[in-house]
Formats: C-alpha cells, structure tokens, sequence
C-alpha cells in the first residue's frame, strides 16, 4: 500500500524546496556582488600597460573603425561609480570634469592628452546610460573627425 505524505509532510518539503531556491539564489547573487567588485578594483588600477602597448591596441581598434568608414569609436565603457562625483561633472559637462576620473579611466584621458590629443584626436565621456533615472555607465568614444 501507497503511503500519501500528510500535509503537514507536505508543507513541510515545500518549505525546506523554496529555503533551497532561496540559499541558491543569494549564493548567486553573492557571486555576481563578488565578481562586480572584483571588476571595480581592478578598473580602480592602473592597467600596468605601457604607452607603446596602449597605442598598439588603439591603433587596432582605430584601424578597424576606419576600415568600416567611421569617424569615431567606443573605445571603454565603465561605471559611474569610478568617478570621484559618481559622474555628476561629466554628465553636467562641468570644466575640471576630467579631475574626477580614477583607475583605467583616468589613464586613458591621460593617454589620449599626452599622445592622441596632439595629433588631432578628440576624445568625449559621457553618461550613456540611466537606469532608474540615474546615471549609470559612462562611455569613452575616441574621434578623428
């Protein structure tokens, strides 16, 4: 003969199913926190690439940009949040904005001024989007225009 589960066995296996789901899913999320700043401190630093291997890896990218008839490029994407101000001077076009820049960002603008700036190139950040409302990501778009 079949034993049925009584209901109180019952709510008790759905109770210990959804505890289950829910460890799984914090343990996911705790991943994906972990992982997002992993990826902020190491924005935060410097690449450790010298000027000749910068500019080997921007003429790549400014070549093929080319190659497909463009006048400008993307050229890094990252969060608001490496920003002294979170991004407010950028995304309000302030003077002085490129002083709240740290880590990779930074050194890109600082690359772009010592040796792209005077051979023509213009280099643009901005907010380009807003979750919620709010700034989020800041793109870095590189121009030969």
């Amino acid at each position: 003969m079949v034993k049925l589960l009584s209901v109180k066995e019952l709510q008790a296996k759905i109770a210990l199913a959804e505890s289950e789901k829910a460890a799984a899913a914090m343990r996911q999320h705790e991943a994906a926190e972990a992982e997002k700043k992993a990826l902020l401190d190491r924005l935060t630093k410097p690449s450790g690439l010298s000027d000749d291997e910068i500019a080997e890896r921007a003429s790549i990218v400014i070549n093929r940009a080319v190659e497909n008839g463009l006048m400008s490029v993307q050229v890094f994407r990252f969060p608001h949040h490496l920003c002294t101000d979170d991004g407010r001077a950028i995304n309000q076009a302030e003077a002085g904005w490129e002083k709240t820049l740290t880590g990779i960002p930074k050194e890109i603008y600082e690359f772009w001024k010592r040796r792209l700036q005077p051979e023509g190139y213009h280099i643009r950040y901005e907010v380009i989007d807003y979750p919620g409302g709010m700034p989020g990501d800041i793109g870095i778009t590189l121009s030969w225009h």
